[in-house]
């Protein structure tokens, strides 16, 4: 499973994206809107830290078909990376994806809730569908259930659209889809950040140092040993 960081905020993608196999952005209004930055600016300033290989995903903004397909062309133009649209599945969005992929778009369908609207989208051309898995298990739902459903239909169908799992706010959620196989999941820094804690991990590493520390000092590593010659201490 692929791992993908959901924000704008250029500090945060610099220091994970150093730190994690991120592969890509995803982004929407709602996240944009909490930079309160020029967009051209955030966009290029995005691409410019991952770099044209990685994925980035933007939402248009348009309610139309012509709207949404005039966004992406310009999107399209104006960023000469890995990009992907993301298109909210409506009546008007599933037309924008067909244009958008006669056109040689990258399209991702975004607010995926049910296995219909994700198989709609995939047959429309779209190459990732992203289905909310946190906003379904808070409607007493199985978010986890219907991304795996939609994986399962995706390949009973040989469709080649891949699912982005998105809208997670616990490591378990995250554990769960990647036990269903699929394909990639997009989680906020915060939360990407604590799939690496566990407490019994700390205190490993606490242990390891304290039990060299006891033999060959505190502040001696093993390329000091190697080459210092450094004797054992008492």
């Amino acid at each position: 499973m692929l791992y993908l960081l959901d924000t704008a905020n250029l500090k945060a993608i610099q220091d994970l994206t150093d730190y994690y196999p991120v592969s890509g952005v995803t982004t929407n209004p709602t996240i944009i809107s909490h930079e309160r930055a020029d967009f051209e600016t955030l966009i290029s300033g995005i691409r410019s830290i991952i770099g044209k290989d990685r994925m980035l995903h933007v939402q248009a903004t348009g309610k139309t078909c012509e709207e949404i397909a005039r966004e992406a062309l310009a999107l399209n133009s104006f960023d000469k990376g890995n990009l992907y649209i993301k298109v909210p599945v409506s009546r008007e969005g599933v037309k924008a994806i067909k244009v958008l992929k006669e056109k040689g778009i990258k399209v991702t369908a975004t607010a995926i809730f049910t296995q219909q609207q994700a198989l709609v989208c995939a047959r429309a051309g779209a190459d990732f569908v992203a289905p909310y898995i946190n906003r379904l298990d808070n409607i007493v739902s199985d978010g986890t259930g219907v991304a795996s459903d939609i994986s399962h239909l995706f390949h009973l169908y040989n469709l080649p659209t891949k699912v982005l799992a998105a809208s997670f706010k616990n490591v378990e959620q995250v554990h769960k889809v990647s036990m269903a196989g699929i394909d990639a999941a997009t989680v906020n820094p915060e939360l990407l950040e604590s799939l690496l804690c566990h407490p019994l991990t700390t205190q490993a590493i606490a242990d390891f140092s304290a039990d060299w520390a006891s033999v060959y000092g505190k502040d001696a590593d093993i390329a000091d040993l190697l080459e210092n010659d450094i004797s054992i201490t008492a």
